[in-house]
């Protein structure tokens, strides 16, 4: 600050400021400054100085004004002037000083990459934010430095997995220490190999087959692929070979031995080679899968023949066959199926491959689905739901017909003698909500004439007792059973009796009658009683095993009236022998199975 000073020369114009020693523009705590105060203009004459300073109660009276150790509460404003003889300046302009704490550090890495491999290059750096201007000397905990450099900069050349570990830094001012960065690990493994995947080993016709290069693991990254066709190439693939995608894809059109690598810094670091992968060439010939005989379902114990059929050209082929069945398929065009079990059903597709070039394939066939069943069943079907022959009345029962059919109708046989057809159909199903009127026989017929077998139902009429819960079908000899007992407030009962043709045979107090291997014996009425009220009787019917199945019944129009005329013919019979509605079952479901 320019100024006239008072005393005996007033014509003498001084400068005077107050100036930093060095031209620091941060400074941090701990750190030792010195201030200086400058009068131009007075030359010759000695001068005495004064200072105004926050935090101080005995300024210096030098031009100079050491601080030690500086803190925070050394910031603030800072004024001199000076006085000689009789003269007296005016004070100077005010300095700001600002003292701070220093930064913590950061480690950061370059690459920014914490998984490396051996042989690679990295740079571990320690930046101090808001400290560019001050004098650091760098300190470091790092694995492996016996003697750690004072730069902020460290270098590893050609990692190895000592390298691996955490890194850490602070700076170091002429007095006083930044705080210890937080750690940063870095971890160096083996060099990788990359891996390469084919979404396919053959070019179909007219297309390309698509090729994907990685490494692992998948959290490493920076990786550019580079690709190669032969063994003994080293010139990697162009854009004129393939077409290039992103994430470490390409497709390719050509045959070969396709290889890959991945690379990335600079200079470039390699991964090992992937695995090398044949990619073959598809010819137009399209095979067929075709069964003889022509079933797509057969039974247990039946022949077929799975022919694999490629036409088209004289060429010889080898066959390979593709198949989720149980039983591998041998690599001929045929693949015979004596004596069929479960395991032989599943989806079989096949394809040829060139016996002259074994790189050269035709394409997968369409799969064909054989399914093989451990029993004939008759062409309809009728399942119950719930599947009981006894029900409450207000119960809500579904007959459902199941067959290669399109058309269905849910015939009804009454106790009254009375032949009618389910009015409530939806689709294949009959829905019935029950009342003492639906106890009958019921089954189904298709469109074409096709009859299931017939099932019985049963609906009790005394809203307070028990009914028994009984199969709706036959049981198979051999079969486990359970017959239980059930109230329409209470399902599961206990300490209930159960009959057969009205003898006590159990009194089990889980409520419920296991059979574990049903004989022919086992056969005939059932019923149960709980808290002194018994069920209605049902009949269970056992048939033999597989060698007694249900037979189909004829088709058509003749089939049909002759099953009404023998219906009646056996209810006349059932009633003139004294066989009341607990017989009615009995009969009419004998003659239907």
């Amino acid at each position: 600050m320019q100024q006239r000073v008072a005393g005996w020369d007033s014509n003498l114009v001084i400068l005077i400021t107050v100036t930093l020693q060095h031209s620091w523009s941060q400074i941090f705590t701990g750190e030792t400054i010195t201030l200086r105060c400058e009068i131009q203009g007075g030359e010759g004459k000695v001068w005495k100085y004064e200072w105004t300073a926050p935090n101080t109660n005995s300024p210096p009276t030098s031009s100079e004004y050491r601080i030690s150790r500086v803190s925070v509460s050394h910031s603030g404003d800072y004024r001199c002037r000076g006085s000689s003889d009789y003269l007296l300046t005016g004070w100077s302009d005010a300095f700001r000083l600002t003292v701070s704490f220093p930064s913590k550090p950061t480690v950061t890495l370059q690459p920014s990459w914490t998984q490396i491999y051996s042989g690679e290059t990295v740079t571990v750096r320690c930046e101090i934010q808001g400290g560019e201007g001050a004098q650091w000397t760098y300190e470091w905990r790092a694995a492996k430095l016996n003697t750690p450099p004072t730069s902020n900069e460290y270098r590893i050349i050609r990692a190895t997995e000592s390298d691996s570990g955490g890194y850490s830094c602070r700076g170091r001012g002429d007095y006083f220490f930044s705080e210890w960065s937080d750690i940063i690990t870095l971890t160096v493994s083996y060099k990788p190999k990359a891996k390469l995947r084919a979404d396919n080993t053959a070019v179909p016709v007219g297309g390309s087959v698509t090729l994907t290069c990685s490494v692992n693991p998948s959290s490493s990254s920076g990786w550019k692929y580079y690709w190669y066709r032969d063994e003994k190439s080293s010139e990697a693939l162009t854009t004129q070979d393939a077409v290039f995608h992103s994430n470490g894809q390409i497709s390719v059109s050509q045959e070969g031995l396709y290889r890959c690598r991945g690379g990335r810094g600079n200079p470039v670091y390699y991964t090992e080679d992937s695995q090398s992968v044949r990619i073959g060439k598809t010819v137009s010939n399209r095979p067929v899968v075709t069964l003889y005989p022509n079933w797509s379902e057969i039974y247990r114990g039946e022949t077929i023949t799975v022919r694999c059929e490629i036409h088209g050209g004289d060429t010889e082929w080898d066959y390979e066959w593709e198949t989720n069945s149980r039983i591998k398929a041998p690599n001929q065009n045929e693949y015979r199926i004596r004596s069929a079990s479960s395991s032989n059903s599943g989806n079989y597709r096949c394809k040829g491959r060139m016996k002259s070039s074994q790189h050269e394939t035709t394409e997968w066939s369409d799969s064909v689905t054989l399914t093989v069943s451990d029993n004939v069943h008759s062409a309809a079907s009728l399942t119950v739901s719930p599947d009981r022959v006894q029900h409450f009345t207000s119960d809500s029962v579904s007959l459902t017909c199941e067959g290669n059919f399109t058309e269905w109708r849910v015939r009804k046989f009454s106790e009254d003698g009375r032949l009618s057809v389910c009015r409530r159909m939806t689709g294949s199903t009959c829905d019935i909500n029950t009342s003492e009127s639906d106890t009958a026989v019921y089954w189904c017929e298709s469109g074409s004439g096709e009859f299931s077998s017939a099932v019985n139902i049963t609906v009790q009429n005394d809203g307070d007792g028990p009914i028994l819960v009984s199969p709706v079908h036959p049981v198979t000899e051999g079969a486990s059973v359970s017959l239980s007992c059930s109230l329409r407030t209470q399902k599961i009962l206990s300490n209930v009796f159960f009959y057969h043709n009205d003898k006590l045979i159990q009194n089990d107090p889980r409520g419920e009658l296991k059979i574990s291997a049903v004989s022919k014996s086992d056969e005939g009425f059932y019923k149960c009683q709980y808290s002194g009220r018994e069920s209605a009787q049902s009949w269970m019917s056992v048939k033999a095993d597989s060698s007694s199945s249900p037979v189909w019944l004829m088709g058509g129009l003749v089939c049909g009236v002759s099953l009404v005329i023998i219906l009646l013919l056996l209810l006349y019979r059932c009633r003139q022998s004294k066989c009341k509605s607990l017989f009615f079952s009995c009969c009419i479901t004998e003659f239907i199975y």
